[in-house]
């Protein structure tokens, strides 16, 4: 059985670059994006992320350690993960989040580090990110009205948030991506003014669907489909065109004809990309969950902290990954299953 973990090998993809048995799921998916969540913490609380109350964090000594993250990271980077986007919570306040970035750029075969962030700290951290090597970025921001800002992530900052994405688009970030996650009754009617964000300036605006999660009071009433969303743009822009994207991107691309920067559509809901998929998260208290709407979830934390080889940690990671199901349950399912809040799992 080539699948088996003793007879499992480093395979050939494309003839080209070696790419791991580990990391290739029953499907044939081969995962070299890898998210890692730096920290639970937010200074933001956003409704569709977590419940009014907060959640009740991992007690600090059994969040993954900078030393853990980083010996993960090697290991994933290793069998061919190529990407890595470090979320959260907002994972730009982990204290060492620049020396993490640092080190991560040392890696050998990985190509890209991006972050998505909240924006609240981005202007002021900015000149160090990129001074340790991040390359991309992804700002997330529900409305362009200041006050609604407040209401939807209780709390002020919007002005912050703005000077970030500017500041980002100054130091030559291309494409800048803002994250919107439309939800309906709350600013569905700002739609078209994003859209608008991307005449002038590079940007990349991406609409989400409203997914459900554990705290945030999901109904479908709430959520608004890409194809919904898409009819309202071409009434303003008959002309908007759709842009070929990579075959792992999880974003449908368009552009308005002469507009610089783009939009896209992440149809988690509608239409799922599952087939295409090529991520794998792990959370800051150290499981690897092999799809974001799956509940299942492997402690690598707890392997480590026994003392698991590598060998025994890829075995692990090649399992985990080898039951990785064909798609996700389908909005109906979904919308009843248990699941983390998102701000545990990181996006």
């Amino acid at each position: 059985n080539p699948s088996s973990p003793s007879t499992r090998s480093r395979v050939l993809k494309d003839d080209t670059l070696p790419f791991s048995a580990f990391l290739t799921d029953s499907f044939g998916r081969r995962h070299s994006y890898l998210r890692i969540s730096l920290t639970e913490k937010c200074n933001l609380r956003c409704q569709y992320c977590m419940p009014e109350e907060g959640v009740k964090l991992t007690p600090r000594a059994q969040l993954l350690t900078t030393a853990e993250v980083l010996r993960l990271a090697r290991l994933f980077v290793h069998e061919g993960v190529d990407k890595i986007r470090l979320t959260g919570g907002e994972p730009l306040i982990r204290p060492d989040v620049l020396d993490i970035i640092a080190e991560l750029r040392k890696l050998e075969g990985l190509k890209t580090i991006a972050v998505t962030t909240n924006g609240m700290n981005l202007a002021r951290l900015l000149p160090k990110l990129k001074d340790s090597g991040l390359d991309l970025l992804n700002i997330s921001l529900d409305t362009l009205i200041p006050a609604k800002f407040e209401f939807i992530v209780r709390r002020k900052g919007f002005h912050k948030v703005m000077e970030g994405i500017d500041k980002a688009l100054e130091m030559g970030y291309n494409p800048v991506k803002v994250n919107c996650v439309v939800m309906r009754g709350l600013n569905e009617d700002e739609i078209l003014d994003f859209v608008a964000l991307t005449e002038k300036k590079p940007i990349e605006v991406r609409f989400i669907e409203y997914m459900p999660f554990d705290g945030n009071k999901w109904n479908f009433k709430k959520m608004v489909s890409y194809q919904e969303m898409l009819d309202c743009i071409k009434q303003q822009w008959p002309a908007l065109e759709m842009v070929p994207t990579g075959h792992a991107d999880t974003a449908k691309g368009y552009k308005v004809p002469g507009f610089a920067g783009k939009v896209g559509f992440i149809s988690s809901m509608s239409d799922h990309f599952c087939g295409s998929c090529n991520r794998l998260r792990l959370t800051a208290d150290g499981n690897l969950k092999v799809c974001l709407f799956g509940n299942s979830e492997v402690s690598l934390r707890d392997e480590l902290r026994s003392g698991a080889t590598e060998t025994q940690l890829l075995d692990i990671i090649g399992a985990a990954v080898g039951r990785k199901k064909k798609q996700h349950a389908g909005m109906l399912n979904l919308s009843k299953m248990k699941n983390r809040p998102m701000i545990l799992i990181g996006g």
